[in-house]
């Protein structure tokens, strides 16, 4: 007999879970705050991430906010609380402690933030995605010398604006569409 929970697709975290998660992201911030004696202002906790990743925190300029899978939060929320939420708590930390110093995204000071937190450093999660929507992103088939690629819209978009272009690694000519392509 089939298993009807394998193929029905999984749906996204509800509103009180959300709150719970929100809530969850201020303690976090408000604990590094006490730990390392500054003010950590909130940042907005947004559910709008896609694809295969949990969470994420993103600085651009000034702006600063952590997005959450609401699919992967829903499905594994109880593992997204312990894990995914001091994980990108620590990636904000790390940023306003680095004060535009540049570090790396796991590096010494991240594990430290997240042990501080009494969390474990792990860098990705190991989540069965079965039923979550997952994004799939275009490819382009490009020619060189020596063979083809197949390259994002990300790129293909910014060779068509003049603002890149790539090389093969192993033939070093510059990559063009395909023919047809």
């Amino acid at each position: 007999m089939k298993n009807p929970e394998a193929s029905d697709p999984i749906k996204p975290i509800d509103r009180p879970r959300e709150q719970q998660v929100r809530s969850l992201t201020s303690d976090y911030i408000a604990r590094a705050g006490r730990i390392y004696d500054r003010e950590f202002p909130l940042i907005p906790v947004m559910f709008d991430l896609g694809g295969r990743a949990a969470g994420m925190y993103r600085a651009r300029d000034r702006d600063r906010v952590i997005r959450y899978n609401p699919y992967i939060f829903a499905k594994y929320f109880d593992d997204n609380l312990v894990t995914t939420v001091p994980h990108e708590v620590a990636h904000y930390v790390v940023d306003l402690m680095s004060a535009g110093r540049r570090v790396r995204p796991h590096g010494a000071e991240w594990r430290h933030v997240m042990r501080s937190l009494g969390a474990e450093p792990r860098v990705t999660g190991t989540y069965d995605l079965t039923g979550i929507p997952l994004r799939r992103q275009k490819r382009h088939s490009y020619r060189c010398l020596c063979s083809t690629h197949q390259i994002s819209t990300a790129r293909h978009n910014r060779i068509l604006r003049g603002e890149a272009s790539y090389y093969c690694r192993k033939c070093k000519s510059s990559i063009k569409p395909a023919p047809g392509a």
